[in-house]
């Protein structure tokens, strides 16, 4: 009656051991380490470049604990680890003058960082610790506005532009074209010209909505859509969060937490970052793309010697320099809509450009009839300017072209991702700026552990006393759940904060509520006159349907909060919903096979569940 099949106490065993396992890193620590990253786009950080690291703490006799290569979409970070901070202090004191000969234009960002002690056989079975939040850690606390009407403004004054060089390309003649808000007005002389007009703008330019203003002016006025409104807006709030993504990766962050917050604010949360002025430095950075033509006036492999023309200047950063380009533009990063990867027609990685309307017509001008010529990419960031690619026009370019002649589908992606994301669509502004000491994440996170650790105490004290041998199978069945769920966190790299600790301490009493139901049903049970094994199998029978039905309603709770919450709510939904599941699991499923595995096998007169009172005789 009371016995389990060795399948499920199989189940209960790989619960157990997985709960062990992925909760162990957590006890390891961190020793203190170095980080080196790339801040120029055209230069990778490869395995030559840790070799070469090596070479240099060997030589001035710095030891390290493990230098590591790691790649995380497209970044690609050098982390060596030290035993002590000194050591760590030294190291990068000596990259810092070695990598980067000229400080005023560094070539790689080295940073302080932490690298977790979680043993390799564990790490590769991915066994790592949990992340800490910001109040746990210490660190930075951002919270920036976005400028979205400067986006819709931007986006209007490319249609405005448009509007003109298409009008004049057709010949419809207008008076006055002007800007009123939101909204763009123009004047033409009669009303059949003004048809005209509507007429093309209606075919050519399909995001905004034109209307007809009543008066003898022939005026015709036009204003963008409102989903292409929202969309303008969701998309600078997207650009810029991709943006501040890869500006964060310089600072050595482990988990920095970037997330919308609200119709035009992005929260940016720096755990382990002390130096405000230089995050708010990379974080605010600007950055602006352009295409331009190639001076081929001089000849190529000549650039250094010759002297440079006028209209023209000499780039030597970046890949395929030295190059001369013309100053003036064929077009700037505003006018990009999108890029992507993808591959040309010989299957060779390439670059799908997208364009909005007045961007076509100024690649149409700008590279009409220069089949053949050279063209260059540049990014321009801190006043410096970088050359991505030189490529050679095939054809005619238009609002859609491709960017062939990249070395490989990696490098294919990582431009798309610069011409996307290397500027910000809008402006943004500092609204709330906080620090938060690492000694008060260490107190923060002393005082939550000792809080569930004699709140776990308190519950296992009582429910022995209470329920003898039955509160000890409870306190197991909850040990496993507090593994389980701490694995499960680890498991997923769920970021941990207060309110994460005040979710978990949540879900001991929640668990143990549940097992007081089973107790109490037991002991019913036995009052009733039940046989000891009967009285178990009724208790755990009866008991489940109130427990399911509380941990139900619970949890619908707690997933209205992760879905409509944010920011602590949100961290404290995700711990509570995964505890109320391994809870579950665990004050059913294992401690029945606790009960199972000791009463079950054997003839029993009694259970050791505590008092169980009886109603008198009479």
């Amino acid at each position: 009656m009371n016995r389990y099949p060795l399948w499920k106490y199989l189940i209960i065993l790989v619960a157990v051991l997985f709960g062990i396992i992925y909760t162990v890193p957590n006890f390891f620590g961190e020793s203190p380490a170095v980080q080196i990253s790339s801040v120029k786009s055209t230069i990778k950080v490869d395995t030559g470049l840790m070799q070469q690291v090596e070479r240099i703490l060997k030589n001035e006799d710095i030891t390290t604990d493990g230098i590591y290569y790691e790649t995380s979409g497209v970044h690609q970070t050098i982390r060596a680890r030290f035993t002590d901070t000194d050591t760590q202090f030294k190291a990068k004191e000596l990259l810092e003058r070695r990598l980067n000969p000229d400080p005023s234009d560094p070539t790689y960002s080295i940073a302080f960082n932490l690298i977790s002690n979680t043993p390799q056989w564990l790490q590769s079975i991915k066994a790592l610790p949990m992340y800490l939040g910001l109040d746990l850690r210490g660190g930075v606390h951002f919270l920036m506005k976005v400028d979205v009407k400067a986006a819709i403004n931007s986006r209007l004054q490319g249609i405005q532009s448009a509007l003109r060089g298409q009008l004049r390309e057709k010949g419809i003649r207008y008076s006055n074209l002007t800007r009123a808000g939101d909204k763009i007005e123009m004047q033409f002389a009669d009303q059949e010209t003004r048809s005209r007009a509507k007429d093309l703008i209606s075919r050519q330019v399909q995001e905004v909505m034109i209307e007809e203003l009543p008066g003898p002016e022939n005026r015709l006025s036009l204003a963008l859509r409102p989903d292409m409104l929202k969309e303008t807006q969701e998309n600078s709030l997207k650009q810029n969060i991709a943006t501040l993504s890869k500006r964060v990766n310089e600072l050595g962050v482990n988990e920095p937490v970037i997330q919308r917050q609200g119709a035009d604010r992005i929260v940016v949360q720096l755990p382990g970052v002390q130096d405000v002025s230089r995050a708010k430095d990379i974080i605010g950075r600007t950055a602006t793309l352009e295409v331009r033509m190639v001076d081929e006036s001089v000849v190529r492999g000549t650039e250094m010697t010759v002297a440079v023309p006028f209209g023209s200047e000499l780039y030597t950063v970046g890949n395929g320099t030295p190059v001369i380009l013309y100053k003036d533009p064929v077009i700037t990063g505003e006018y990009i809509a999108n890029a992507a990867p993808t591959f040309d027609q010989y299957q060779s990685a390439a670059v799908a450009i997208d364009l909005n309307g007045d961007g076509g017509r100024r690649m149409r001008q700008g590279t009409r009839g220069k089949i053949g010529k050279l063209m260059a990419i540049v990014l321009f960031e801190k006043g410096k300017g970088e050359v991505l690619t030189v490529a050679n026009i095939r054809d005619e370019l238009g609002s859609k072209f491709q960017i062939t002649g990249m070395e490989s589908a990696q490098a294919a992606t990582d431009l798309a991702l610069l011409l996307r994301a290397g500027s910000l669509a809008a402006p943004m502004e500092i609204v709330e700026e906080r620090t938060i000491g690492p000694q008060l994440g260490a107190e923060n996170i002393a005082m939550g552990f000792k809080s569930t650790l004699y709140g776990f105490l308190a519950v296992a004290a009582f429910m022995i006393v209470y329920y003898t041998l039955f509160g000890f199978f409870s306190v197991l069945a909850l040990t496993v759940n507090v593994l389980m769920l701490i694995a499960v966190l680890s498991l997923m790299q769920i970021t941990l904060t207060l309110p994460g600790i005040a979710a978990l301490a949540l879900t001991l009493g929640m668990a143990i509520d549940s097992n007081v139901l089973i107790n109490e049903r037991i002991r019913e049970e036995l009052r009733a006159g039940l046989s000891p094994q009967m009285a178990i199998s009724s208790g755990f029978s009866h008991a489940w349907a109130t427990i399911l039905d509380s941990n139900v309603t619970t949890l619908i709770a707690g997933l209205a909060l992760l879905m409509l919450g944010s920011g602590p709510i949100r961290g404290f939904a995700v711990v509570h919903v995964l505890g109320i599941l391994t809870s579950l699991f665990s004050s059913v499923f294992v401690m029945r096979g606790f009960v199972n595995l000791w009463y079950g096998r054997k003839r029993i007169d009694s259970l050791s569940i505590g008092q169980v009172w009886k109603p008198d005789e009479d």
